[in-house]
């Protein structure tokens, strides 16, 4: 299909969730909200015939105000599914000046939303840069994922069939001052995309951080021991990424993005239009994640599943099309990494009862033991591993061998 030049940035999301009837475990999770308008002014509608996966939504206020009932419902979608909606709305904006505000993260979910629509159009402005400059900024034989990857750069399974995206990294440590800066585009040197830049990271990372004090209190680890695996002026592989996905045919040889679990902790996306898609449980099905204003999708990725024993999870997923009426459009996301500090050793946290429970039930199945590898180490193979030329045999997560994908 011909590239067109329409995107997506319209204002902000699309309607309200539709929980598919035959995915067996996951029954529990359907939102029982009242019908919304959570649609995205001036995109084309997600179709309603169109099954969809069965998120959980949360509110951001009442996690940050402890709300038991909430804080459940937190734990039940990081168990199941791993996957869910925060809503971000409700909440004044902060008086202060959020581009100039030096705080190690405000929990303001409309100052997020607000960085979120701007940072769009930013990305918007690296993708339009000609190809040639570009590719200078992509650092793959610097054994770095920092920069960009062109269209076709990576390879969405074993057989390297080329992805259908092109993607720009913006390391957390150069943003902050933690780490060398690294080169880029003039667009991104400006100094107010780097105090954008660095609003989003740290509003984000305060998401990250309410997320993973709750899980910290659910396992029953000593306090704040997730939160000092994550901190933000540690050197770390957190990221922002932008992501372009051209249009192109339906076609499951040809997805965007192939099938994965995140390398990291917790994840959070910004996306308008739909083509993210995840395996649930038990299902050999695969369903879109439907996008709504004013929310963002947190998933967890395998640090968490290494650090609980599997209690938590990290689920498979994929970027294919759109679906049909929003496939003629060019797809962008927005997405926060966090991953574990860089020297940080990806094991069992076993000072949880639960988590040595876990181990021991485990060790006596003849589970041993996974390998001792850092977050760096971990974060470097697996990125690398599905660059052309790279080992895509161990760019598996913590799901490899769950589909003939793998």
């Amino acid at each position: 299909m011909a590239q067109t030049t329409a995107t997506q940035l319209g204002p902000r999301a699309i309607a309200h969730v539709k929980v598919t009837d035959d995915l067996p475990d996951l029954s529990s999770l359907s939102n029982d909200a009242p019908q919304e308008d959570l649609a995205f002014p001036g995109l084309p509608p997600f179709p309603d015939d169109t099954s969809t996966a069965p998120l959980l939504r949360l509110n951001l206020q009442r996690l940050v105000s402890h709300d038991p009932a909430e804080e459940d419902r937190l734990w039940r979608a990081c168990c199941e599914l791993g996957f869910f909606y925060l809503d971000l709305r409700d909440r004044a904006p902060s008086k202060r000046d959020s581009l100039h505000d030096d705080r190690e993260g405000d929990l303001n979910g409309e100052a997020l939303l607000q960085d979120a629509e701007t940072l769009f159009h930013l990305g918007e402005k690296v993708f339009a840069l000609p190809a040639e400059e570009k590719q200078n900024y992509d650092f793959k034989d610097q054994g770095s994922y920092f920069g960009y990857k062109g269209l076709g750069a990576g390879v969405v399974d074993s057989k390297g069939t080329r992805d259908r995206n092109e993607f720009y990294n913006i390391s957390k440590d150069d943003i902050l001052g933690v780490g060398s800066a690294l080169p880029a585009p003039e667009v991104l040197q400006m100094q107010e995309s780097r105090a954008l830049l660095k609003s989003y990271m740290q509003r984000s990372h305060a998401v990250v951080s309410l997320v993973l004090g709750q899980l910290n209190e659910k396992l029953g680890l000593p306090t704040g021991t997730l939160q000092s695996l994550h901190r933000l002026r540690a050197e770390s592989g957190d990221q922002v990424r932008w992501v372009r996905s051209p249009p192109q045919p339906m076609d499951k040889r040809q997805m965007s993005l192939g099938e994965h679990t995140d390398f990291g902790s917790v994840t959070v996306l910004f996306n308008r239009l739909g083509g993210l898609q995840i395996l649930p449980p038990n299902s050999s099905d695969w369903v879109y994640v439907k996008p709504l204003k004013g929310h963002c999708v947190v998933n967890l990725g395998d640090a968490m599943v290494k650090f609980s024993a599997g209690i938590l999870r990290s689920n498979m997923h994929r970027v294919v099309s759109p679906p049909r009426g929003q496939d003629e459009l060019t797809r962008m996301s927005l997405v926060y990494f966090a991953r574990p500090e860089d020297e940080v050793i990806l094991k069992a946290l076993e000072e949880s009862s639960q988590v040595r429970e876990k181990r021991s039930q485990q060790r006596s199945q003849g589970q041993q033991d996974e390998e001792v590898i850092s977050a760096k180490d971990w974060i470097l193979r697996r990125a690398l591993g599905r660059r052309v030329g790279g080992d895509y045999a161990k760019s598996g997560g913590t799901e490899g061998g769950r589909t003939k994908q793998f």
